[in-house]
């Protein structure tokens, strides 16, 4: 069995520090030994140290104050292994996991409705409908593509939807 002096881990209780820079010089060889037991895995241990020390330092104007500075840095190493776990696992399943089959067919039965109900509509209709209603522009902007007043871009658009709600309602 590994001891904890064998691999650096001193006991909370040894650890207290007045400065952030003393606590980590009080507690990185034995946070880097805890980690590197449990990920077995030294680059790893020294990242999820980094990121545990950071996330306290952040914090060390409560930390230091706590009765148990040690274990809340620990506690946070901990949890930032835990939460690379889980980043790790959801990318693995995003990775791993199929891609949604596409119903091509209703792809292509909706784009031939779409051009059919369309169909029915003057180009300028057609137009000002595409403009406004697909690609989201004002009246303003679609006038100034058409080459229109605003007014008119309005106009053909109602007519458009009118007519549309017409040919689907029939």
């Amino acid at each position: 069995m590994v001891t904890q002096a064998e691999v650096g881990i001193v006991p909370a209780a040894e650890a207290s520090a007045d400065t952030f820079g003393e606590f980590f010089l009080e507690t990185n060889q034995a946070l880097f030994g805890a980690l590197w037991l449990v990920t077995r895995n030294r680059h790893e241990a020294e990242e999820i140290a980094q990121d545990a020390y950071l996330k306290v330092w952040e914090r060390w104007d409560r930390v230091g104050r706590m009765d148990d500075p040690t274990g809340y840095l620990h506690r946070t190493a901990m949890n930032v292994w835990r939460s690379r776990g889980r980043r790790a696992a959801l990318a693995i399943r995003n990775v791993i996991r199929p891609a949604a089959s596409r119903d091509e067919l209703a792809d292509v039965e909706s784009r031939d409705a779409v051009i059919e109900a369309l169909s029915v509509l003057t180009p300028r209709q057609r137009a000002a409908i595409v403009l406004t209603d697909l690609l989201d522009m004002t009246s303003e902007d679609a006038a100034k593509a058409l080459g229109v007043r605003p007014s008119t871009v309005r106009v053909l658009s109602a007519r458009a939807r009118t007519s549309l709600r017409e040919r689907l309602e029939s």
